[in-house]
């Protein structure tokens, strides 16, 4: 029978290649390995799923590897489990739809996204499909998060929906045009009838959630559209509109690369669980579940 972490002659033998195909595969993070006092080890589930995705239809084995980047939008909670779990990812923010080009560019090992369906009412798949197709590519929960309205503490002025936001003299911080959180207010605000030249929007667009939160709390703006954790983080007031899930996509041969399986396991672990609870505003029963695979 053969043993959980196999040696790279072991694996070798199983997957019937050279002993120098299989390490030059290991080399270039195209096969579930580990690099441990200089010798590779193999975890032999994690290579059966990885056959298993490759019998699937997963890409050619000998493409080049992306580089160990995580794209796409700003999360805080992703933020803190990236430095905590010393995955070795490094993040590269821009928005949703940036990172699924980014992604598609080979750019990136993942893209985190959160994008609306107005269609099918969903989040993620659809854009995702639409950029990378249906191939390859599973989405990986991160969390649910609020989505909102931030305000000044005790919300003075009474702002209760988006509509609220076409208020005379209101200035509104909001996203650049390629973050979800901007896709989805263009999308509540059409639902409401509500052009987005109405919003008195501030000149320069927030490029992350906590220069949301800062725009308000500084007083450069009455209201943000953005998730209640970094609400509290700033003792900002929240009027909640939507409940929204937060992915991450990859390919799915890269799923099973260590970065991602080493952040994913801290996820479920009680460290991450606490740090939820304690930002506020996430859901985190669903982290790490397959959302959709391609």
């Amino acid at each position: 029978m053969l043993p959980d972490v196999m040696t790279l002659k072991e694996t070798a033998a199983w997957l019937r290649l050279s002993e120098r195909a299989l390490y030059d595969l290991a080399r270039a993070r195209q096969v579930p390995a580990a690099l441990l006092g200089g010798k590779w080890l193999f975890p032999r589930g994690l290579l059966e799923r990885w056959l298993a995705a490759r019998a699937d239809g997963g890409e050619a084995p000998h493409r080049a590897a992306p580089p160990p980047v995580l794209a796409g939008s700003h999360d805080p909670l992703l933020d803190w489990a990236v430095r905590q779990s010393g995955c070795g990812l490094a993040l590269r923010s821009g928005g949703s739809l940036e990172g699924l080009d980014v992604l598609a560019a080979g750019q990136a090992v993942a893209a985190a996204v959160h994008l609306h369906d107005p269609d099918g009412g969903g989040w993620n798949a659809p854009a995702v499909w639409q950029v990378l197709g249906r191939g390859g590519h599973v989405g990986i929960t991160w969390a649910w998060r609020e989505q909102g309205l931030l305000v000044a503490p005790g919300n003075p002025l009474g702002l209760a929906s988006v509509t609220d936001l076409a208020r005379p003299g209101l200035r509104v911080v909001g996203r650049q045009n390629r973050a979800g959180s901007h896709v989805l207010l263009l999308h509540l605000l059409n639902e409401a009838g509500l052009r987005l030249d109405a919003i008195a929007f501030l000149a320069e667009p927030a490029l992350a959630e906590d220069e949301v939160a800062a725009a308000v709390a500084d007083g450069r703006a009455e209201a943000g559209f953005g998730i209640r954790a970094e609400a509290i983080a700033r003792g900002l007031g929240f009027v909640p509109l939507v409940r929204e899930r937060f992915d991450l996509v990859m390919a799915r041969r890269d799923f099973f690369d260590p970065p991602l399986q080493a952040l994913l396991a801290f996820a479920r672990g009680a460290a991450f669980a606490a740090r939820a609870g304690r930002m506020g505003g996430y859901d985190i029963a669903e982290t790490g579940r397959v959302a959709f695979n391609g």
